[in-house]
């Protein structure tokens, strides 16, 4: 794979994790000269280092911020803030700065049978983009499409445009962090699915994280696809730079004006991909075939249909697509139903945005929340939720958070904190035995945290499967 433009190129990776890795190894193949910097020296990263470093790329452990004498480009990973001083030092040099996705959209080659590079269908927001992005992947399948969830989610981008065998079409999902870093993207269509303050840390404010993610539709060919229910979103689309004809498309869930996509009757409907817009519309599948129906991945797989009707699929893919998609573990995934009470395990809701979501979709509700709240503030979610709330069972290092601003806004909502300082199973039964104690029949008991995990388990996953195993265990 070596390239002559990229011969000798004395290049710096930022940072060790998957990306960096993936990003060195690709330049290292290409014949750029390259070295990896990290602020961190520990065990792990020394094993990954010595892999790299054996295969003839250089890595310098302990040392994240100085600049090597001669660096013609540095490629950071997403995590990396902008403030970095690595990032200073590169500027002051006058060295660019890209990410993954920059490196990866400048080194796409043309498709053997068009041509052209494989056109990017992307998707953006705060929450719901790996869901977005899966369900966009399988409709492209079922569009007889060879295609992959690529970007934030599944094969690295990367991988994807250097694949042996090309791609016809992508579906990539982008974080704020990567859109940041990718100044050249210019996608065939774009999707924001929703705006609310998150990683505010790393950007600064809630402008720059809104103007990170608006990147998304900057160039875009066809199609620039916004949340009807998200007036930022919208705005967003009103501020970009695109490509003559391209077409702000609107997805919500109520009847579709003309050039949008809506739900008609527990249909699921397109106005804008249509001949005659104004008098007709198609029918892309029912509520029923999107799995689960709650409203929030309603709109996940309105939007994603969006996309996908940008790009030029035929209705009857949109639904055999949607049939066919399974979503992820721990994204509102039905656990049991005991003595009459639903068990939902929602544990990727870890901010919230995302459990207001979750919280819409259920009444009456026994809500589990709590864990690391990542700086949030839960009046508004709380004030909202108030009257699906049966009971609260709050959980993990900032449950305080929650338990004040539920006496402000709902004061009539029992709230039970059964396990304080435990960890693990443990602590999850304890919880689920409480949930179940407070719930009647007809309940649904929620898992929808609106905070990290790390406090008291592994990461979301090991919070969601020792929900699980507790419900279960309830079982007699």
């Amino acid at each position: 794979m070596n390239n002559p433009e990229w011969a000798g190129l004395p290049v710096v990776v930022a940072g060790l994790g998957l990306s960096g890795i993936s990003a060195a190894r690709v330049l290292h193949e290409l014949g750029a000269h390259v070295t990896v910097v990290d602020g961190g020296d520990g065990p792990g990263l020394a094993a990954k280092a010595a892999a790299l470093t054996g295969q003839g790329v250089s890595v310098r452990l302990g040392d994240g911020a100085t600049l090597p004498e001669g660096t013609a480009l540095v490629v950071t990973s997403p995590g990396w803030a902008p403030d970095s001083p690595l990032f200073a030092a590169a500027d002051a040099a006058g060295v660019p700065v890209w990410g993954d996705v920059e490196l990866a959209w400048r080194l796409r080659t043309p498709h053997p049978a068009t041509g052209e590079p494989a056109p990017w269908l992307a998707v953006t927001g705060t929450n719901g983009k790996t869901t977005t992005v899966q369900m966009l992947a399988s409709i492209l399948t079922a569009a007889g499409k060879r295609t992959a969830a690529v970007g934030n989610v599944g094969v690295s981008v990367l991988d994807a445009v250097l694949a042996e065998e090309p791609y016809d079409v992508l579906a990539v999902e982008l974080s704020s962090y990567q859109l940041h870093w990718a100044p050249s993207l210019r996608v065939h269509s774009g999707a924001v699915l929703n705006l609310a303050p998150d990683h505010l840390d790393w950007h600064g404010s809630m402008e720059a994280y809104a103007a990170d993610k608006g990147r998304i539709y900057e160039g875009n060919q066809v199609a620039c696809v916004y949340n009807l229910a998200d007036p930022a979103t919208e705005a967003l689309v009103r501020e970009a730079d695109v490509e003559e004809g391209c077409r702000a498309v609107g997805f919500g869930l109520d009847a579709p004006a003309v050039s949008n996509l809506g739900v008609v009757d527990g249909l699921l409907v397109d106005r804008a991909f249509v001949a005659d817009r104004a008098n007709a519309a198609a029918e892309l599948g029912a509520v029923a075939d999107v799995n689960p129906p709650a409203p929030h991945n309603i709109t996940n797989a309105l939007a994603a249909a969006a996309l996908a009707r940008a790009y030029g699929v035929d209705a009857k893919a949109v639904r055999d697509g949607l049939r066919a998609f399974t979503p992820d573990a721990h994204r509102i995934a039905h656990v049991a139903e005991l003595d009459g009470v639903t068990y939902v395990d929602d544990s990727k809701a870890t901010n919230t945005h995302a459990a207001a979501a979750s919280l819409a979709a259920y009444r009456p509700v026994v809500w589990i929340a709590g864990g690391l709240a990542k700086g949030a503030a839960f009046d508004e979610l709380v004030a909202d939720a108030a009257p699906r709330l049966r009971a609260a069972v709050l959980i993990g290092q900032d449950r305080q958070l929650i338990r004040e601003a539920l006496e402000r806004h709902a004061p009539q909502v029992p709230v039970f904190e059964p396990a304080p300082g435990q960890t693990g199973a443990g602590a999850m039964a304890a919880v689920v035995a409480a949930a179940a104690a407070a719930a009647e029949k007809g309940d649904t008991v929620l898992l929808a945290p609106a905070c990290a995990s790390m406090d008291m388990f592994t990461n979301y996953g090991e919070r969601g499967d020792l929900f699980a195993a507790a419900v279960r265990a309830l079982q007699p």
